[in-house]
Parts: structure tokens; C-alpha cells; sequence
């Protein structure tokens, strides 16, 4: 997968335009998007190329994970890492559970897991690839659309499976497989989750996964967890995750199927 977190850039291009943070929130409680490129875009997103001329700027906040992606640029600072435990999304009100053999980090908008395990990435051995991924954003910033969990998580799933797994690091993706569709409860919040086998032209295929869920700090908010995972790896990883997610302050609900 793909690594190169973008988060950061899409707080940079907010700023740039006057809204905050807080703006992040739907207050209309509508489906629309900001109008910028959000982390999961292809101009700095999650997976999205870092350094090039369509890629960010070395991430989310210069981390190196991600659901999957370029490992970031000389430009990107690198946000401290969390070897074990779990890692606070503050802005979302959850913590992500760290597995073993991965590493956390806590960013300006969200929070990541990233596999230790990294490699040449197949389809351009200039850059590196991870074994896995996983990082938390709210929908808006992303730029996904919709009004309901499941709205969101069914939008997320193609960005996700082309950010993590499509252009020059793995070829295109040629195919891919619907894995589960379902409703699930995550951090005592109703959320809903999608998975794919994304099949790829170079390289190892991946699991993608795209969980959205109401934000316990915000409930007018909804956050997505967009999931990459090479298939040489157990989809158990997948699951760990979103059943480990908690909220931050404490209590809350595990993932689990509704």
C-alpha cells in the first residue's frame, strides 16, 4: 500500500481559505463536501503520491502511514510515533488501537496505525510501500458525500481502493471484490463498513476498508477510518482495528456487527 498521510494538507488548504477546524461539521446537517481536496484525494492524500507534482506535501502531518502509500517526502515532519496502546483522533473523540508490529501517530486532524513492515513499492522501486494502514479524518475533510454512515462509508470506498492500491505504485487497479457490506457499532456509535479485495496490475493485491461512523465528540460529524492492507496479511488486522476502537475520554462501544 500506498503510504503518505495528507491530513495536514487539508487542514493547510482550509486555512487558507478562512474556515476552521469546527467547519469540518455539517451544520446543516446536510451531505455536502468542502470544495477542497481532502486527505483522501489524490493531491496529498493518504496514499497519494508525496513530492511529486500531484502529490502532497509528506502527508497528513509528515507521517509515514496511512492505509497504504508512498512513504512522505523530505519536506513532511514527521509526527512523533506510539509503539504500543493506542493512538488519539482528539478532533474525532476516539483512540485507534496500535497492533502488534505497527506504530501510531497523532495528527493535526485524525490519527494513524502503520505496519512496520515496508518494501519497494512494485510498480516505482524509487519509493516505498507498507504492508498496512489505517487513519481516521472526518468525512468533510475528505471531500466524501453523504448524510448517513452508510452513505459515506459506500462513497469512501473507490478513493480509498485508488489511493491506497491504484497509479504508479502498484499499476492500476483491475478489478476488485466486494468482501462485506454491513452495519456495525463502533465506539457505541452506529456505523457502517465496506471491504474490497482491490486487485492490482503490479504487485500485491490489498484489502481496502472504509468505516464511517458518527464522531462521539461531534454526533452531527461523521468520521471515516480508511483501511489498506496488503493480502500476503490476515484481514483479521482489519477487524482488531475497528473492533478497537474506542472512544478517547473513555467508555464507549467495540466494533462489532449490529
Amino acid at each position: 500500500m500506498r503510504n503518505g498521510i495528507a491530513v495536514a494538507a487539508a487542514v493547510a488548504v482550509l486555512a487558507s481559505i478562512g474556515v476552521g477546524v469546527y467547519a469540518l461539521t455539517d451544520d446543516d446537517g446536510g451531505d455536502g463536501a468542502t470544495a477542497s481536496q481532502g486527505p483522501g484525494g489524490r493531491e496529498g492524500g493518504p496514499f497519494g503520491d508525496s513530492g511529486g507534482p500531484d502529490g502532497g506535501s509528506g502527508g497528513r502531518d509528515g507521517g509515514s502511514g496511512g492505509s497504504g502509500g508512498e512513504e512522505p517526502g523530505p519536506e513532511g515532519s514527521e509526527a512523533p510515533r506510539i509503539e504500543s496502546g493506542s493512538v488519539t483522533d482528539g478532533l474525532s473523540g476516539i483512540s485507534l488501537p496500535i497492533p502488534d508490529g505497527w506504530y501510531g501517530e497523532q495528527l493535526q486532524v485524525g490519527a494513524s496505525v502503520t505496519s512496520e513492515k515496508s518494501y519497494k513499492c512494485p510498480g516505482d522501486t524509487s519509493k516505498t510501500c507498507t504492508k498496512g494502514g489505517a487513519y481516521s479524518a472526518p468525512a468533510l475533510a475528505m471531500g466524501t458525500r453523504g448524510s448517513t454512515a452508510e452513505e459515506v462509508a459506500k462513497a469512501d470506498i473507490s478513493a480509498n481502493a485508488e489511493e491506497s492500491y491504484g497509479g504508479e505504485a502498484y499499476g492500476k487497479i483491475t478489478s476488485h471484490d466486494v468482501l462485506a457490506s454491513r452495519a456495525v457499532t463502533v465506539a457505541g456509535q452506529k456505523g457502517y463498513l465496506v471491504r474490497w479485495k482491490a486487485v492490482t496490475s503490479k504487485g500485491s493485491d490489498g484489502y481496502v476498508q472504509s468505516l464511517a461512523f458518527p464522531s462521539p465528540a461531534q454526533p452531527q460529524q461523521i468520521v471515516v477510518v480508511r483501511f489498506g492492507v496488503d493480502t500476503d496479511q490476515k484481514q483479521d488486522v482489519l477487524d482488531e482495528i475497528t473492533e478497537g476502537i474506542e472512544v478517547s475520554s473513555g467508555g464507549g462501544g467495540n466494533g462489532q456487527d449490529v
